[in-house]
C-alpha cells in the first residue's frame, strides 16, 4: 500500500518532549484520575491519526509485556480488557488462566514514530484478578498502592532516580545467539574517555538519549562507560512509580534503538568476562512537601537521623532482598570485587564496595544510593521492596561499617528469600515463594560454582532472553 494513502500521527520531538513533560507532571500534581481518564479518552476519541494504544505490564521477572489495541476497540472495551495469564511465567496457572488489563490513564505516553511507528500511543496497564481485584504478583500496581498510601496518610513523597548501565553488541538478537555462539562482539572497543563522536557506541547514545528526551525523561547527561561498547544515561530524580516506568521504558528504548541499528542492546549483569558489568544504582530520598527529610546539614555525611535509620534498615535485610536486587545467576559474576563490586553489606561515602553509597548532597540532592542493585531486576519490585524495607524494615543495631559481604551465587540469595519472613511481609509467602521458584527452575539449569567462563546456560535462561524455543533446549 502506498504511504501516501495512510495518515497516522507523527509529532516533532520538540512537541513530544512538551507533551508527555505535560503528562508526567499531572502525574506528579496527583491529578484525580478520573480527570485524567476522561482527558485522555477525549484525546484519542478526537486524534483520528491514532490507530493503536500500546497497553504495557510486567511480570514478576520484571519483563515487559506489550499488547496493541486497536484504537476505536479499546475506546469502547477499556473497562473489559482481558488477557492470557497462564502464558506469562510467574502469573496464573492453566487452569485459572484469564487476568483482567486495567488502564493507568496517568501513565501514556506519546511515540517517537520513527522508532516506535506512526499512529501509536503508549500506556501503562494494572493486572487485575477475574473479579476485578488487584492481582497481588503485579508489583507495578503495589508500588503504585504503597507509595500512594504514604502520601495520603504521610504526606511522603517517594523520589528515585536510576543509573542503569548496558552493552551494545553488534548483531540483532546477540543474546539469544549467544547460546550458539559463546561470545558477545562489542560495537566498539571505545569506553569512559575514548568513544568517538560518531562511532558506533556514540550514535547509539545519542539517538537513544534523543528518544528519552522526547519521552519526557528530563535528561541530565549521557556517556559511554568504562566497559568497551558500555553506556549509561542519567535523567532526574522523580516519583517511585515514575521512576520505575522509565526504567522499563529506558530498556525497551535501548533495546528498539539498538535494533534499528543492527545492533542489540543488553543489560545482563555481567555478560562478558574480565571487564566491568552492568548496574544499576537506585538513588533515593523521601521527601515532605518541599522538605527532604534524608538533608541535615549537621549530621553525619549531612545525612538526617531518618535517612541513616533507612540506610540501616535496609543493611539490616541485606541477605532477605539480595535475590529480588540480583535476580539472575549472571548478576552473581557482576559482585566481584575485582571490578568496583558494590558487595559489602555497609554504607560509606566513598567505597564504591559498599552496597549503599552516600553521594555528596545539598537540601535538594541529599540522598543514598543502592549500589547493588542489577540492571535486569524488576525495577517495581526492587523499588517497592527497598522503600518498604528502608521505611518500615527491622533494625539489628549500628551496623553501616561491614557486616559481612553479600552471597555470591543465585542459590544462596534464593535460600535467603525463602526463609525471609520479612520478605513474606511485604510480598505475602505465595508471591514470596512464586518469585523463588522461578529463579529456582533457572538456577538449577546453571551450575552452582560460577567459575571463570560464562557458561551459556546463564545466558539461555536468563529471563529477560530466554523464549519457549530457548527454554526447551535443556
Amino acid at each position: 500500500m502506498s504511504g501516501s494513502l495512510r495518515d497516522f500521527l507523527e509529532i516533532s520531538y520538540d512537541e513530544l518532549e512538551e507533551l508527555n513533560l505535560g503528562a508526567k507532571a499531572e502525574r506528579l500534581a496527583r491529578v484525580p484520575a478520573d480527570q485524567i481518564q476522561e482527558k485522555r479518552l477525549r484525546y484519542l476519541t478526537d486524534e483520528k491519526r491514532i490507530k493503536a494504544v500500546t497497553v504495557c505490564f510486567t511480570d514478576l521477572e520484571g519483563r515487559l509485556h506489550m499488547l496493541d489495541y486497536d484504537k476505536k476497540f479499546l475506546l469502547k472495551s477499556a473497562d473489559n480488557l482481558t488477557f492470557d495469564g497462564s502464558s506469562v511465567r510467574g502469573f496464573t496457572a492453566q487452569r485459572e488462566s484469564d487476568l483482567r488489563l486495567a488502564i493507568d490513564w496517568s501513565a501514556f505516553y506519546w511515540l517517537p514514530a520513527d522508532i516506535f511507528s506512526p499512529g501509536k500511543v503508549l500506556v501503562f496497564g494494572e493486572v487485575l484478578e477475574r473479579d476485578g481485584s488487584p492481582y497481588s504478583a503485579d508489583m507495578r500496581a503495589r508500588l503504585k498502592a504503597y507509595t500512594a498510601d504514604k502520601f495520603a496518610k504521610e504526606g511522603l513523597t517517594c523520589n528515585v532516580a536510576n543509573e542503569i548501565e548496558g552493552f551494545v553488541f553488534k548483531e540483532r538478537h546477540a543474546e539469544q545467539l549467544a547460546a550458539e555462539t559463546g561470545q558477545f562482539e562489542f560495537v566498539s572497543i571505545g569506553g569512559y574517555y575514548h568513544s568517538l563522536p560518531g562511532d558506533p557506541l556514540r550514535s547509539f547514545i545519542d539517538t537513544a538519549a534523543e528518544v528519552q528526551r522526547a519521552m519526557g525523561f528530563a535528561n541530565e547527561k549521557d556517556h559511554p562507560e568504562v566497559a568497551p561498547a558500555q553506556f549509561e544515561m542519567n535523567y532526574g530524580y522523580t516519583e517511585a512509580t515514575i521512576g520505575a516506568d522509565q526504567i522499563a521504558l529506558y530498556k525497551l528504548i535501548c533495546r528498539q534503538v539498538a535494533y534499528r541499528l543492527d545492533q542489540t542492546a543488553s543489560f545482563l549483569p555481567k555478560p562478558v568476562t574480565g571487564v566491568n558489568g552492568n548496574g544499576m544504582h537506585t538513588n533515593m530520598s523521601i521527601a515532605k512537601g518541599e522538605k527532604n527529610l534524608f538533608w541535615d546539614p549537621n549530621g553525619e555525611e549531612s545525612l538526617s537521623s531518618f535517612a541513616w535509620e533507612y540506610v540501616e534498615r535496609i543493611l539490616s535485610s541485606a541477605l532477605d532482598i539480595c535475590l529480588i536486587l540480583n535476580s539472575s545467576v549472571n548478576a552473581y559474576r557482576r559482585l566481584d570485587p575485582h571490578f568496583e563490586a558494590p558487595n559489602e553489606i555497609k554504607a560509606s561515602p566513598i567505597d564504591r564496595g559498599s552496597m549503599v553509597r552516600i553521594p555528596i548532597g545539598n537540601h535538594r540532592s541529599a540522598r543514598i544510593e543502592v549500589r547493588s542493585i542489577a540492571p535486569d531486576s524488576n525495577p517495581y519490585l526492587a523499588i517497592y521492596s527497598i522503600l518498604r524495607t528502608g521505611l518500615e524494615g527491622k533494625l539489628i543495631g549500628d551496623i553501616r561499617q561491614n557486616e559481612g559481604i553479600l552471597p555470591d551465587n543465585i542459590q544462596d540469595a534464593i535460600d535467603y528469600l525463602r526463609g525471609s519472613s520479612w520478605i513474606a511481609e511485604i510480598l505475602g509467602e505465595e508471591v514470596r515463594d512464586k518469585f523463588a521458584d522461578l529463579k529456582q527452575a533457572v538456577a538449577d539449569r546453571s551450575p552452582r560454582k560460577l567459575g571463570t567462563l560464562i557458561k551459556p546456560s546463564e545466558i539461555q535462561f536468563h529471563h529477560e532472553v530466554q523464549n519457549q524455543h530457548l527454554w526447551n533446549r535443556f
